[in-house]
């Protein structure tokens, strides 16, 4: 009998120290590019919230907005038939589209019965394209995968869901295939997004010229150019 217990509570230790690796509550960007961190994080662990190379913090159950598409696909169809009472000869013109699409997110789950029976077809698993931009949707599920084996670093698989609980179309999730690239390229917008140094310089710089052609007080802009000091500054 005390072997019987012995081995349930082994067991029972065994579950719970195997969920507790599958589970953080916390990530950060510099969390995923060091090795002494990451070699130990196995893939498809449940991340609870992670903070970015520019310090926004992204979370399961917040909002975010779909940007701009940064792809494009093209496509290209050819139309034939003949002319006569015979088929004396015959007519062809090709037709091709140009479709805007998100690099980083996909439609359906990443491993899901859609992109399953895609791969079946002999399918990719096609991308979200321009119909989707200004879409609100909620973060359902943050996953940590590493860049191959376990000795390279971690990128971070985001599903979404659509806001009133229904589809994104025939799909009822979003992917997002890389969170960091996804925000950074403007393709996923975050509420209180952080403004990076490069976007403080820039607003900066038209402030200057606003300054100068007596469209904003040279108090506004010290004020303006204060505020940023810290951003602009900062070490990279």
């Amino acid at each position: 009998m005390k072997k019987i217990i012995t081995l349930i509570a082994l067991t029972l230790f065994s579950i719970t120290n195997t969920n507790a690796q599958r589970e953080l509550d916390s990530l950060t960007y510099e969390n995923t590019q060091d090795i002494n961190f990451f070699k130990s994080v196995k893939n498809r662990t449940l991340i609870q919230k992670y903070k970015t190379i520019n310090k926004n913090v992204i979370q399961i159950g917040d909002t975010v907005i779909l940007g701009n598409p940064t792809s494009q696909e093209f496509s290209s169809k050819t139309y034939s038939g003949s002319y006569g009472n015979k088929a004396r000869g015959g007519i062809s013109k090709s037709r091709s589209t140009t479709k805007k699409t998100y690099e980083f997110i996909k439609m359906g789950r990443p491993a899901g019965f859609g992109s399953i029976m895609a791969s079946l077809n002999g399918d990719a698993q096609s991308m979200a394209n321009n119909s989707l931009k200004n879409s609100k949707a909620i973060v359902k599920e943050i996953k940590a995968y590493h860049r191959g084996s376990k000795k390279k670093p971690l990128y971070l698989v985001m599903v979404l869901g659509e806001m009133n609980g229904r589809a994104f179309g025939i799909n009822k999730y979003l992917s997002v295939m890389d969170t960091e690239l996804a925000i950074e390229s403007g393709e996923i917008l975050l509420k209180n997004r952080k403004m990076t140094r490069d976007e403080a310089i820039s607003k900066l710089k038209e402030a200057k010229e606003l300054m100068e052609i007596d469209m904003m007080s040279k108090k506004e802009f010290e004020d303006l150019k204060k505020k940023l000091r810290p951003i602009i500054m900062k070490k990279e």
